[in-house]
């Protein structure tokens, strides 16, 4: 169990993070801003907050996803659509470093809130916008979520297998890997050039932008050899029986990623397949034939089995773990991937750990997930408003 009083220095203390964003891809990057010590401020609609707060599952009275995404955070009610609720958000950005938001193109300027407005207040503000298209382009304003992105980047064909067309990926991963670690990334390389210039400015993230960069290693097929990739029919996507998942005697599976040439032959020499030591990259039939007789060899001892018979042998190859099982391995628990933070109504809340280690200023859980509008009248009193003013707010559906 962590607590505040165990925070070390951290890499980010002092940064202030004003969070407009709702669903993952914005709790995402602001978690990691918040894990690394900015104080961020959730800033949520009254009476229903971040829509993922009504995701299942729902622990006691929390929704799972969203005790796993907004550690380190406060949460402050505010309707942007009252004049007093603009009026707060403006006082806010006055002192706010980072302001992340992620709707449509075009809704924050309506509401008199958008970059130009804000930067008239404070010109060193980084702000970051989270949109499925970009702020550009024709497809700027349609709506989409993390499949469509895939879809429309040329990445969804690369899920599934052959002939039998694209599968839905079990990660969000335009969503967190083209929209949240982007907007992360471009938010620290802003704060860098607003070091040196203490000039603030506009950070454009696409999730669909960023679904098409991830394409580096696939996307050379297309470019420089006239192939679409497509799930099971190129070598790293399902065809290479080098690099494959197969299901053993007991249902469960394990993965091979045996691509370099040494690792392949260790790999068949102790599986007793060395026929196939010549025959690392097969085409066609003789793939399919290879592939399966290596299923059929797997389909002879349980998952567990093969681990202890293979895992000494030093090649790439272990067991599919299942979530339960991934998070309390040796290596997971050493790794602190696993945390709890107390919190008030759930009680011991389990937290995925860190994945970005400093020697010297550590990532920590500081606080619990915040209840909805839980410090809100804390941040009203902070910026100078009395119990009566906060009321007169409350009863004007302001906050």
């Amino acid at each position: 169990m962590l607590n505040a009083s165990e925070s070390p220095e951290m890499a980010l203390d002092g940064l202030k993070v004003l969070d407009l964003t709702r669903l993952l891809p914005g709790a995402f990057a602001t978690q990691v801003l918040a894990d690394m010590g900015a104080e961020v401020l959730k800033i949520e609609q009254p009476g229903t907050g971040d829509y993922n707060r009504a995701f299942p599952p729902i622990a006691k009275e929390e929704s799972g996803s969203f005790l796993l995404l907004n550690r380190n955070k406060r949460s402050l009610t505010l309707n942007l659509k009252t004049e007093a609720g603009k009026t707060i958000l403006r006082d806010l950005v006055r002192g706010a470093d980072i302001l992340i938001e992620g709707f449509r193109p075009g809704v924050m300027d309506r509401l008199g809130l958008g970059y130009e407005d804000l930067r008239a207040i404070n010109p060193g503000l980084v702000y970051c916008a989270i949109s499925g298209y970009g702020q550009t382009g024709p497809w700027r304003l349609r709506p989409g979520h993390d499949m469509n992105y895939l879809a429309e980047a040329g990445a969804l064909q690369l899920f599934g297998k052959a002939g039998e067309g694209p599968i839905v990926p079990g990660l969000s991963i335009a969503d967190v890997g083209g929209g949240s670690l982007m907007a992360t990334t471009g938010i620290l390389a802003a704060l860098w050039s607003r070091a040196k210039t203490g000039q603030g400015q506009f950070v454009d993230i696409s999730m669909h932008d960023g679904a098409i960069s991830w394409l580096a290693l696939h996307g050379a097929d297309a470019l420089f050899a006239g192939i679409e990739p497509r799930g099971g029919e190129r070598p790293l996507i399902g065809r290479a029986p080098c690099y494959n998942v197969y299901e053993c005697a007991d249902g469960r599976h394990v993965a091979l990623g045996a691509i370099e040439e040494h690792f392949w032959e260790r790999f068949c020499q102790v599986f007793g397949t060395p026929e196939f030591i010549d025959r690392q990259w097969p085409e066609g039939e003789e793939a399919d034939a290879q592939k399966a007789a290596l299923q059929a060899r797997f389909m002879t001892r349980s998952r567990d089995e093969w681990v202890d018979e293979l895992g000494p042998s030093d090649i790439p190859f272990g067991p599919v773990l299942d979530i339960a099982e991934a998070l309390v391995t040796d290596h997971a628990r050493a790794r602190d991937m696993l945390l709890h933070v107390e919190h008030p109504v759930e009680g011991a809340v389990p937290q995925l750990g860190f994945p970005i280690k400093l020697s010297e200023t550590p990532a920590s859980i500081r606080s619990a997930p915040p209840r909805l509008g839980e410090h809100t009248k804390e941040v009203l009193e902070g910026l100078g408003y009395d119990e009566t003013q906060i009321g007169t707010l409350r009863e004007a559906g302001a906050i």
